[in-house]
């Protein structure tokens, strides 16, 4: 009859979609599962990477003394590029910014100026601000020659005492304000009572043009101030080059 036809065909689509529904379930299941082992996986591989990058840190960090200097390709556009375009550093590298290894208590950190101010900062950060994580690229280190490492604790310390100071902004000696080169220079001149590292006339003008290089027109532009063109400073390339330090291979295995 047709009343029974309606029934029987509501129980089979009742059936159906219990079926389906089952179905669903249990591809849903395996979808799951699926997805919860592949983000096992990936999880697995992401803490390994971390893992390496942490114990190569301190593998490097080992190799590192207090008064060794960092010398880094920092990668900060246009003013990192005419800061190294000036200068070539140490084996024809460029260089852009520079700190100091110093000793806190039973670890080695960084004194640098950079930012609002000069700062301690970890070690393992200042490699990874120039992407130096599985091994050493952008950064070379310098340690001063063996005749000059008396001055070590001094200079560590001077270094310290400029801690919170503000940057210098305008690149100018004499100021009470330090850029990274001049952090050095300052805690190693006051260690050996000499000029340690040579200042020389600095330059703002492209080498090949001979004229201002726009970024720092604009730099200085934006300071109010005049660009401060032979007035005697220096920069992380001619500190890589003194003949008092000697540029060194921290080796580690990745």
């Amino acid at each position: 009859t047709p009343l029974y036809s309606s029934a029987a065909s509501d129980v089979y689509k009742r059936q159906e979609y219990f079926m389906f529904a089952a179905k669903f379930h249990r591809q849903f299941q395996v979808n799951l599962i699926f997805w919860m082992k592949s983000l096992q996986y990936i999880f697995t591989i992401l803490i390994s990477i971390l893992t390496m990058q942490l114990f190569a840190q301190q593998q490097a960090i080992k190799g590192l003394q207090e008064g060794d200097l960092l010398f880094q390709d920092l990668n900060c556009g246009e003013l990192c590029d005419a800061i190294e375009a000036v200068t070539e550093g140490a084996n024809g590298q460029d260089f852009s910014h520079c700190a100091m290894v110093i000793r806190i208590g039973d670890s080695l950190q960084v004194v640098e100026a950079i930012g609002s101010k000069v700062q301690l900062n970890s070690i393992p950060k200042f490699f990874a601000r120039s992407g130096d994580t599985l091994a050493i690229k952008n950064i070379v280190v310098g340690r001063v020659k063996q005749p000059y490492k008396e001055l070590i604790p001094q200079a560590a310390a001077h270094a310290k005492a400029l801690v919170g100071q503000p940057y210098d902004d305008s690149f100018l000696p004499n100021n009470n304000k330090w850029y990274c080169s001049e952090v050095l220079y300052e805690a190693f001149r006051k260690a050996s009572n000499t000029e340690f590292f040579e200042l020389a006339p600095m330059t703002f003008k492209d080498p090949r043009t001979q004229t201002y290089f726009p970024a720092w027109i604009n730099y200085y532009r934006e300071l109010n101030t005049e660009i401060p063109e032979a007035v005697p400073g220096l920069n992380p390339g001619s500190i890589s080059r003194s003949d008092k330090i000697e540029i060194i291979k921290i080796q580690f295995e990745n």
